[in-house]
């Protein structure tokens, strides 16, 4: 195993190359995504409007949950389409100077919620999710910050 790969995560699917479109139809869960390959030749025009949306300058919040939700209902690989969706709409935050969004084990049911509530309705719930994510995070941090400062404070006098 090169040593760039020391402390991946095997890929699950035999006789699959991770990185490598599907080659069949996928699920996951109780949703049936559809024809891959009718899905897959979706994926550069997902790319597109996400750049045009970037380049107009819409809410980067906005642009992260709605690409987030369109490549999930894509799933282009047999394997990690959620943690490439994460890693993508993080990148997206990342260049308009926003934390990166981290979805919590506590979250994940509401996480699955929004995201099916996006693919039957409309991404007003995914978007809603990103956005309480975020939020929550900050408080936290700002709590972590408070507890830390008074430590030091306390140590000081």
């Amino acid at each position: 195993m090169p040593h760039s790969q020391k402390n991946t995560i095997a890929y699950r699917h035999p006789g699959a190359n991770p990185g490598e479109y599907t080659t069949m139809d996928m699920g996951a869960g109780d949703t049936l995504f559809g024809n891959h390959e009718q899905l897959i030749k979706r994926v550069p025009d997902l790319l597109e409007h996400t750049n045009r949306a970037i380049q107009k300058g819409l809410p980067p919040m906005f642009i992260a949950a709605t690409f987030h939700g369109h490549f999930i209902y894509l799933h282009p690989f047999r394997d990690g389409n959620g943690r490439m969706a994460r890693l993508l709409s993080n990148k997206i935050l990342l260049q308009a100077g926003h934390p990166v969004l981290i979805i919590t084990r506590e979250s994940k049911e509401e996480y699955i919620r929004a995201l099916k509530l996006f693919h039957r309705d409309s991404a007003e719930f995914l978007v809603s999710f990103f956005y309480q994510s975020a939020m929550r995070r900050m408080e936290n941090e700002i709590k972590g910050k408070e507890k830390n400062t008074r430590k030091s404070l306390t140590f000081l006098f």
